[in-house]
């Protein structure tokens, strides 16, 4: 540890659990927001210039220029969250200043979102719900031609990134007899890809044209950035459905909304969006859209296990180790 107290100062940028704010307040001298409200960047340079360690969440843009301005004493960014997109990892380490995150804790939570979204889309629920909240008044009942949806199961379900949540959402999806497909950087080892009947493609632009449902699982980097834009998007079948429970960034969301206006896609199902928290108007116009605030991962449990491991990366750099969730960019 570089800090030459017993304590190290750490601060945190949005309120977090109160247990987990307890046990930081305990083990270190912490300063909390207990109004959690998102830092402007004046506020996270001054944090950044007087902090041993900070822990940033995944609203606060960490550039190479905030960086810059940060004190000798800040050596570790200890990141609440999964995705770092949101910081320059590489200036960071350039700074000598190790980054960690929280990996794992939010696989689970966010397959089950992700299928929920499925779920939702295929079968029309949102409508349902929203059309009894606003003409329970004059709803005769059940019809059978009325509010058809569609069935999943032999659906051909293509996921894009097949890493721990990706596995996690073919997983649940195989369950419901959805037929596995996958583009990914590599093939998943054999016997995973057995386990799950997944059919590897190694073409992207191949694989949507055949789906009749796709789900976007794959990091916010520089080379996935509208990685569906809208020549993809036309690639996609009309009566398909996309879900994106990974990062906004990925789709092109105005492309997005112009081939729902134009009936190009049967719907998205979308928990993230390209300029959070702002949301693209065209998409609040569109019914046939499910949007949700960002809450894939908003479970109690996941919460609490984010904190552990982020209680944990501290207290191991407290003590003179590496931390075990270190972000290395892949070109170091």
């Amino acid at each position: 540890m570089a800090a030459s107290q017993d304590k190290p100062l750490v601060i945190v940028t949005r309120k977090l659990p109160d247990s987990i704010e307890t046990r930081l307040s305990e083990l270190f001298d912490t300063r909390l927001n207990l109004s959690d409200e998102p830092m402007s960047q004046a506020a996270l340079a001054a944090a950044m210039r007087e902090a041993d360690v900070l822990v940033p969440t995944v609203t606060d843009r960490i550039d190479g220029r905030l960086l810059a301005q940060a004190g000798d004493k800040l050596r570790l960014i200890a990141q609440f969250g999964t995705g770092v997109d949101n910081i320059d990892v590489e200036s960071a380490l350039s700074r000598g200043i190790t980054v960690t995150n929280t990996p794992s804790v939010l696989t689970e939570d966010t397959a089950d979102m992700t299928v929920a979204l499925i779920l939702v889309m295929a079968r029309r629920t949102n409508e349902g719900a929203r059309y009894l909240r606003e003409r329970a008044a004059v709803w005769t009942g059940w019809s059978p031609t009325w509010m058809l949806g569609s069935r999943i199961a032999g659906k051909k379900l293509g996921i894009i990134g097949m890493g721990r949540i990706g596995q996690a959402v073919a997983s649940r999806a195989k369950a419901f007899g959805l037929e596995i497909h996958y583009h990914n950087r590599h093939p998943i080892n054999a016997a995973t890809e057995a386990e799950l009947g997944a059919t590897y493609w190694e073409n992207l632009d191949e694989m949507l044209a055949g789906m009749d449902i796709i789900s976007v699982n794959c990091p916010h980097t520089p080379s996935t950035y509208h990685l569906l834009n809208t020549a993809r998007l036309n690639l996609i079948q009309p009566h398909a459905y996309l879900i994106n429970t990974s990062r906004g960034e990925v789709i092109d969301e105005n492309a997005l909304a112009r081939a729902l206006e134009n009936d190009q896609l049967a719907g998205a199902g979308l928990d993230v969006f390209e300029n959070e928290p702002t949301i693209n108007p065209r998409l609040l116009e569109l019914d046939n859209v499910v949007l949700l605030p960002h809450m894939s991962s908003a479970t109690l449990e996941g919460r609490l296990e984010m904190g552990e491991k982020v209680l944990i990366n501290i207290r191991t750099w407290v003590d003179g180790h590496k931390p075990p969730d270190r972000v290395i960019p892949a070109i170091l």
